[in-house]
């Protein structure tokens, strides 16, 4: 059973600091993509290229340690073994980390096209909480 979800400001504080957890751990081609008028399952994803498979490891483990910060432990994780496509679910924030084929492959961007994103660095500059 998934966790209670603490509504869409919570959601958008998560991702963003998701998205600058990421940015703080050399994460390429960060986006944070607004989902809450297109899908009924999440509010946000938030999806970065890594550099290595060790690189998105360190970098899942970063994200979920600033959700259990901020009050917000994932609930689910997949593809940490291989290393190539790692998710980050969190209910209402889902975290995608992937290589660069794996993103190239999937293409969320495109799938999700119509999604607004959230422009989560003029949001605030500061590095993501520690």
């Amino acid at each position: 059973m998934a966790p209670e979800t603490n509504g869409s400001d919570a959601a958008r504080k998560l991702a963003i600091a998701a998205a600058r957890t990421a940015r703080d751990y050399n994460t390429e081609e960060i986006l944070v993509l607004d989902l809450r008028e297109l899908s009924p399952v999440t509010e946000y994803f938030v999806i970065g290229t890594g550099t290595s498979r060790r690189q998105l490891r360190a970098v899942a483990d970063e994200i979920a340690k600033t959700g259990e910060r901020i009050g917000q432990p994932v609930w689910r994780t997949a593809g940490v073994e291989t290393g190539n496509w790692i998710l980050l679910d969190f209910v209402d924030v889902v975290v995608h980390l992937f290589d660069e084929a794996h993103r190239s492959y999937y293409d969320l961007e495109l799938i999700w096209g119509e999604a607004p994103r959230v422009d989560w660095v003029a949001d605030d500059s500061k590095p993501a909480e520690r």
